[in-house]
């Protein structure tokens, strides 16, 4: 990711992940927070690697992590996660994939990503999967753009 899209989602999501100091304590940045997100999504790393990169807790990142994904997911779905309203619509699509991939009739093409995860008290062998870690999968339906 480049730094100006990395610093427009930062000023995007900051007011959703942003924490107050406290007297106790230095609150974890908007910078922090984002950065230690991508790099859990883009990895696939687990929360105890993270904390030797980040110097974050186990605890801190299992709060962080899915509250800046849902801050991506509040600011980016307007832009990113749309459906076609009409059948012209899901026409142009067909037509996209047709022309630049040469693969008639399609109106997506889905694939899936293990995500890595510390799996939730009592979930037992729920989240194990069979690389022998436990993710829960990440599923995505592009255009053909």
């Amino acid at each position: 990711m480049d730094t100006e899209t990395y610093n427009h989602l930062l000023k995007s999501v900051t007011p959703y992940i942003e924490r107050q100091n406290t007297c106790m304590r230095k609150a974890i940045s908007a910078h922090e927070r984002l950065s230690a997100t991508l790099r859990f999504l883009a990895a696939g790393s687990s929360y105890k690697d993270l904390e030797f990169i980040t110097i974050m807790s186990k605890q801190s990142l299992s709060e962080i992590i899915p509250e800046t994904c849902d801050a991506i997911y509040r600011v980016l779905k307007k832009d990113f996660l749309k459906f076609p309203k009409s059948e012209q619509e899901w026409l142009q699509i067909a037509a996209d994939f047709e022309k630049k991939w040469q693969f008639p009739h399609c109106l997506g093409s889905i694939d899936g990503k293990h995500i890595r995860i510390v799996p939730p008290k009592g979930s037992g062998s729920y989240f194990f999967n069979y690389n022998k870690t436990h993710s829960i999968v990440l599923m995505a339906i592009p255009n053909a753009n």
